[in-house]
């Protein structure tokens, strides 16, 4: 009758595993959080930024007109 041999990287299976899973969500959450950062601190294009001429009374009153 034989014995059994085990394999080494067999009995480091577990710990292998645990390791490769860890760095996975390590990864992810790297990614995510970063992803979040500059989502958050993004330099938003408004209105308010955006540089605008100011409307002259001949629009303004054809505005009024159209309105009526």
């Amino acid at each position: 009758m034989k014995t059994k041999t085990f394999n080494q990287v067999g009995s480091l299976h577990p710990i292998l595993f645990f390791a490769v899973v860890y760095i996975v969500a390590l990864v992810l959450s790297v990614f995510i959080c970063s992803s979040l950062f500059y989502s958050c601190n993004a330099s938003s294009t408004s209105e308010s930024s955006a540089k605008t001429s100011p409307v002259s009374k001949e629009v303004a009153s054809k505005a009024v007109v159209a309105m009526r």
